[in-house]
């Protein structure tokens, strides 16, 4: 999804990320801040150097298995990466990492086109 050029003064083209990680783990007690930490620390920090923002949030999904609607704690991710392949892959390593982890069946995220600069 290639962005347009950027006005000037107002920076480079990006992609803006938000990430959706659910917390509840089936057949266990909720992640905990221990291993969000380091999840953090060993896959989100080791793909995303330049860094990001973590939000605490209250999320809700419907299971498309049993169509009943799941609330949960969980974490959003906020990053915003230079338009380019190399920024999707490194986000989608800690999507797939997660869900193999942590046995999610997915992680959501959109994705918005902006100009920024840091």
């Amino acid at each position: 999804m290639p962005s347009a050029a950027c006005p000037a003064g107002l920076g480079q083209p990006m992609q803006v990320f938000d990430l959706f990680f659910g917390r509840a783990i089936a057949g266990r007690n909720d992640l905990t801040e221990n291993e969000w930490q380091g999840f953090l620390d060993d896959t989100v920090t080791v793909n995303l150097p330049d860094g990001y923002t973590v939000m605490d949030a209250s999320g809700a999904w419907m299971n498309p298995i049993t169509h009943k609607t799941i609330k949960e704690p969980s974490n959003v991710i906020l990053v915003a990466l230079p338009d380019s392949p190399d920024s999707l892959e490194a986000v989608n390593r800690i999507r797939t990492a997660y869900q193999v982890r942590f046995h999610q069946q997915l992680v959501g995220m959109t994705v918005t086109p902006a100009c920024g600069s840091f």
